[in-house]
């Protein structure tokens, strides 16, 4: 029963990922939403990742759908950074999904799909990047230290896919349940 309730919360987490204005309601950190969304299962700090993932994901500096783009940690971002990335543009640039990072409405903890990644490195090695910052409407001025890419494998960028999909049915099934049972008390059954 514990198993299965925790799918439920966990799969309508996902789809209320899915809808642009439960999104911006949700209040997460980096790490937790990464790990929901891109299905990379370390914990504790965003920085933390990367050392976590030896021997248990491969790693390296070319972007990849699905993997995870790990922030250094800095006295401005003292846990790190953590970032799911959604789609290749080009060498240098990718897009990513990520949670926490820009102020939107006066609140962090924000949602953000699909935002502009910019490889600022000299040696284009991915080693230091430029985000994306909703306050500004565009890629900062700021270039970030990164560890690099976790990766998952060749299912990682299927899997968001797959628990989007998963959790819209399961939610679909249990909206039909709710109406079921409440059209069975309006009507005394």
């Amino acid at each position: 029963m514990l198993k299965t309730t925790k799918t439920i919360v966990g799969s309508l987490a996902i789809a209320l990922l899915a809808t642009p204005s439960a999104a911006s309601a949700q209040s997460w950190q980096c790490a937790p939403f990464a790990r929901v969304f891109s299905g990379i299962k370390l914990f504790g700090a965003a920085a933390s990742w990367w050392n976590q993932a030896v021997g248990k994901y491969t790693q390296g500096s070319t972007p990849r759908p699905g993997s995870v783009l790990v922030f250094k940690a800095l006295s401005s971002m003292r846990s790190g950074h953590v970032a799911t990335v959604t789609k290749i543009v080009s060498d240098r640039v990718i897009k990513v999904t990520h949670a926490n990072w820009s102020i939107i409405n006066g609140h962090r903890g924000q949602v953000e799909r699909d935002v502009t990644v910019v490889d600022a490195s000299d040696g284009n090695d991915w080693s230091k990047v430029k985000v994306w910052y909703a306050p500004i409407g565009k890629v900062g001025i700021k270039a970030f230290p990164v560890y690099g890419f976790i990766y998952d494998g060749k299912a990682a960028a299927g899997k968001v896919a797959e628990a989007a999909k998963a959790a819209v049915s399961e939610v679909k099934d249990a909206a039909a349940s709710v109406t079921d049972a409440a059209a069975k008390t309006a009507i005394g059954a």
